[in-house]
């Protein structure tokens, strides 16, 4: 603020810088969407190791194939996972009850899970907490809960069913993973009787979990099942209500999506592929696209003028944000006392993705000796480098086997990286880094907005995302061996005419020199004859 001046003296004024830093977004924030044992639905959750996932969605379960996805991923170096638990009911109840006197519960998620869940109840409250809340001692109890499965328990002391800070339906939902109380309790409904106590001691032989009198388990009328496989309309979900695919839409950001297949051994619908397709170009994201089972050998995707690839639909401008990667991978199963099966590889590849971004940055192609598949036996197909030729040209990315390598990523277009197409967004990484700026700059230019529109604030404008753009020059993102060959930031009176700020707009013009990746390294030898003199 300018200073007004009153008496004859010194006074301090600060000038604006006008400097407003860029700060790129992440770029491997992985997006998983799929049946889990446990955990809330249509709810993106942000897992940053497979413990957490563990903990929040029960971790492996031979019929959910996103929890493998998952493990993959981390396995391969992923960093930050959102996972979206998706769960189509069932013949039985989608939660498990139970029941103590007139007082009900139900698990806390969908699923079987909750079977073999047990309470307790006791009387050992305190007067003191009844004094506080101007209670009864009569009127609490506490409450245990174990999962005789796992082992997971929880207590809960001094509840009540009464209004009060420990009214049982509220603590039970603010704290406990478990269970919550499906009962209706408060001032305004016919009141609830205090559940009674188990008896204290356990029979001879028994412990108070296998004893019925000392706890109680799940009716066998209220057991849960772990619902059906999932169809479209669950997958896409219903974009109002943010459910679905779109529960994405409750976090900040994601730059990758999997969406590993329903059933084990089977593909995801190509309905809910192209669906997604067209999120993700919203989003700014990438879609990482499994191969469909049938395909055993290059020729199921190469007869018939490339039929199978054309009828996963995934096509037009839109693939630019798509990658599909060939073949499956072969892994031991843990649940299945290590028998080896076929896994889809979409988790493995966001983790070589994003481990390659923490290296060397989205720039790098995530492939190439260095992107090793970790955590497989070996690949359901092993290609020879005449088959990886006749798919590497129709933008199918492989994976192969190497001696002493082992598995690696061996390609890395995207779905718009067919030869024939010419696409300038032909490369994953290329594609990738577009995507990156597009987010960074887009999230932090909001500060222009109502501005001013004249060469100052032009001038403000390149100079914050010529700042920008010259960290990554530095950091190696673009071609060219100076600022001026790798990228240029224009917005001035040519790119804002007076007819464009009379309709209220300012025009940035932002271009870069990508990095694209070497995929044939030709070597020239030449024999020299004899060294002759003339």
């Amino acid at each position: 603020m300018p200073v007004t001046p009153t008496y004859p003296g010194v006074y301090i004024e600060e000038i604006p810088s006008g400097v407003r830093t860029i700060m790129g977004v992440a770029t491997s924030i992985t997006a998983l969407i799929g049946r889990a044992v446990k955990g809330e639905t249509n709810e993106p959750k942000s897992v940053m190791n497979y413990g957490e996932f563990t903990r929040l969605f029960g971790g492996l379960h031979v019929d959910f194939p996103m929890s493998y996805a998952v493990k993959d991923f981390f396995l391969n170096g992923g960093g930050q996972a959102v996972i979206v638990r998706l769960f189509k009911k069932g013949a039985k109840l989608a939660k498990a009850t139970l029941t103590k006197g007139t007082l009900k519960f139900e698990a806390a998620s969908e699923g079987g899970w909750a079977n073999t869940l047990r309470i307790r109840v006791d009387s050992q409250v305190s007067q003191d907490v009844a004094d506080t809340y101007g209670l009864a001692k009569t009127d609490l109890f506490n409450l245990t809960v174990y999962d005789t499965k796992t082992g997971e328990s929880e207590v809960f002391l001094n509840l009540s069913v009464k209004e009060s800070p420990a009214r049982a339906d509220r603590v039970l939902k603010a704290r406990s993973s478990l269970l919550r109380v499906s009962t209706a309790l408060g001032l305004n409904t016919s009141p609830t009787a205090v559940p009674a106590a188990h008896t204290k001691d356990a029979a001879a032989g028994k412990t108070i979990w296998t004893d019925p009198q000392c706890s109680t388990g799940v009716a066998p009328g209220d057991v849960a099942d772990n619902g059906v496989a999932l169809d479209k309309a669950t997958y896409e979900g219903d974009k109002i209500l943010k459910t679905g695919l779109y529960a994405l839409d409750k976090v900040d950001i994601f730059n990758l999506l999997c969406i590993p297949a329903d059933t084990r051994g089977g593909d995801t619908q190509k309905e809910v592929y192209q669906t997604a397709l067209k999120y993700c170009v919203d989003k700014r994201a990438m879609l990482i696209v499994d191969p469909p089972a049938a395909w055993t050998k290059p020729d199921d995707i190469t007869k018939t003028n490339f039929q199978a690839l054309t009828d996963l639909g995934l096509s037009g401008t839109a693939a630019r944000n798509a990658a599909i990667f060939f073949p499956r991978i072969v892994q031991a199963d843990p649940l299945r006392k290590d028998q080896l099966d076929v896994f889809v590889p979409s988790g493995a590849i966001a983790g070589i993705f994003s481990r390659t971004d923490a290296a060397r940055g989205v720039w790098k192609a995530g492939a190439g000796v260095d992107a090793a598949v970790s955590g497989i036996q070996s690949l359901a197909v092993s290609l020879t480098d005449e088959e990886n030729g006749t798919l590497n040209p129709i933008a199918v990315n492989c994976l192969r086997t190497f001696p002493l390598v082992g598995s690696v990523v061996w390609g890395g277009r995207t779905m718009r990286g067919a030869d024939v197409q010419a696409d300038e967004y032909k490369y994953c990484c290329v594609r990738r880094l577009a995507l990156y700026l597009e987010e960074s700059v887009l999230r932090a230019s909001k500060w222009i907005i109502f501005e001013p529109n004249d060469e100052p604030l032009w001038a403000q404008i390149r100079l914050n995302v010529g700042v920008f753009m010259h960290d990554l020059f530095r950091q190696g993102a673009f071609q060219g061996t100076n600022p001026r060959d790798a990228y240029f930031v224009k917005c001035d009176k040519e790119t804002n005419p007076q007819s464009e700020i009379d309709k209220g707009i300012v025009n940035i013009v932002i271009g870069f020199a990508p990095l694209k990746p070497a995929e044939f390294v030709i070597i020239k030898i030449q024999q020299l004859a004899g060294q002759l003199k003339a």
